[in-house]
């Protein structure tokens, strides 16, 4: 396929007929039926499913040359989250960084990247019956119009990343990108946050990343795209692959970005065993951090009954609701709950002694916030997503579709499992079986 170039945006030729890019439309195939559950409680009303797109067709119509072997992947990972595209039933997805699983070598787990020329990408979708189609696509690029890639940024901070079979090293880039969650500003631009820095990435309406705000003293050098240090030091103790998930659109035009997990202060074993992570709140016209919050995670039994490792933790999307209200997704991978929360200016921490890495203990470190003094947000539970029939594992995209209504969408890790089976023997992908799936949810009561 010849794709059709506009500055560094290169948008896939399409069907007339079907709206769907031509290499790709034979491929695409649909699956699901909906499901529903008692009257009263909350339901999922519509389900749909995207079909197998290769991997190497998708990256290579975006920019050309890109992916050599996608080693029978198909595109997926769209599901990091998802934002309402304007028409009924069309949304912005994004992709995360691309296939990568973990391999055990001689006792320490190793960071496979098994399609490593693969780009992140911004992906329009239209729901339509019980399909998924990909109607665009925009390739997310350096000021030089270079793909971001995927890669690992920095040595010692981030995952060594390596081939697919986990036997050869690959270079660190630091224009890459772990990109989870996506909003739509009013002037047509991108907004993205993104798991390494952390940090929080503008990016224009071709997909070339315009600034990218990351925690002060981070000293990321070689980026071939704007990088401003103007978050608060403090982030830098975020766990590995653990950074920003969740990201906000306020209606007055801020933004909110959420910490998937809890930061590791002092240290991991803190991180790992505390559940109290943070939001940032971000002014695009300030080009600054305005406000934080604390946020509580409940127990990890609570969200998943089945768990007991509060690690396994984690906000994977949140979404404006009106005001200064959020939704917010707590997770693990087996379950979900969303919660309701105000940002409260009573509520904000921002420069304080928490944003100080020396206080002892540490936010992550109280038992009980609230009694420390600290201003937790208060939150209220909206759906237990565990209850709802037909709602796949693994949601960490959210949107709302109208007051009583949610589109969830799921991240299937493009297929990928970790472990050395993996790949076959011919280094092809034993896929997971799991789709890329989509369901609307209505809440018994509005928002």
């Amino acid at each position: 396929m010849s794709p059709h170039a506009t500055g560094s945006r290169r948008r896939v030729h399409r069907s007339v007929a079907t709206g769907l890019p031509l290499a790709l439309a034979a491929a695409l195939l649909a699956a699901g039926t909906a499901e529903a559950s008692s009257p009263g409680a909350a339901q999922v009303t519509r389900t749909a499913t995207l079909g197998d797109i290769p991997l190497g067709a998708f990256s290579n119509a975006l920019l050309p040359g890109s992916v050599d072997n996608d080693r029978g992947v198909d595109l997926g990972g769209i599901g990091s989250d998802i934002y309402p595209a304007g028409r009924k039933g069309e949304y912005w997805t994004v992709t995360d960084r691309g296939p990568n699983g973990q391999i055990k070598v001689d006792g320490k787990k190793r960071r496979t990247f098994p399609v490593p020329g693969f780009d992140p990408a911004i992906v329009k979708i239209r729901v339509c019956g019980d399909a998924i189609e990909v109607i665009d696509a925009i390739p997310v690029t350096t000021s030089s119009g270079k793909a971001v890639t995927g890669l690992s940024d920095q040595a010692g901070r981030d995952e060594a990343p390596y081939s697919y079979d986990a036997k050869t090293a690959l270079s660190y880039n630091p224009n890459g990108l772990d990109t989870e969650g996506i909003v739509r500003a009013a002037d047509g631009t991108f907004w993205l946050v993104d798991e390494y820095g952390p940090s929080l990435v503008h990016v224009s309406t071709r997909g070339k990343v315009l600034a990218r705000y990351v925690p002060k003293g981070l000293h990321l050098t070689g980026a071939d795209y704007p990088v401003v240090e103007a978050l608060p030091s403090v982030f830098l103790h975020r766990k590995v692959n653990r950074g920003f998930e969740g990201l906000a659109l306020l209606p007055g035009g801020d933004l909110v970005m959420a910490l998937q997990s809890p930061l590791s202060l002092p240290d991991g074993d803190a991180g790992d065993a505390s559940r109290t992570t943070r939001l940032l709140r971000f002014s695009p016209r300030k080009k600054s951090v305005t406000a934080e919050y604390a946020y509580r995670f409940d127990p990890v039994n609570v969200v998943d009954p089945s768990e007991d490792d509060t690690s396994e933790l984690k906000i994977s999307s949140i979404v404006a609701v009106g005001g200064d209200r959020l939704l917010v997704e707590e997770r693990t991978d087996n379950a979900a709950r969303l919660e309701l929360v105000k940002l409260d200016r009573r509520s904000d921490i921002l420069g304080g002694v928490y944003d100080d890495d020396t206080t002892s203990p540490s936010l992550e470190q109280l038992d009980d916030p609230v009694t420390a003094g600290v201003p937790v947000l208060g939150k209220r539970l909206v759906v237990d997503l565990n209850t709802v029939t037909g709602v796949p594992l693994k949601i960490e995209g959210i949107a709302r579709v109208d007051h009583d209504t949610l589109a969830l969408i799921n991240d299937n890790d493009f297929g990928m499992t970790d472990g050395a089976g993996a790949f076959d023997a011919q280094g092809r992908l034993v896929d997971s079986g799991i789709e890329t799936t989509l369901v609307y949810v209505r809440l018994p009561k509005g928002l």
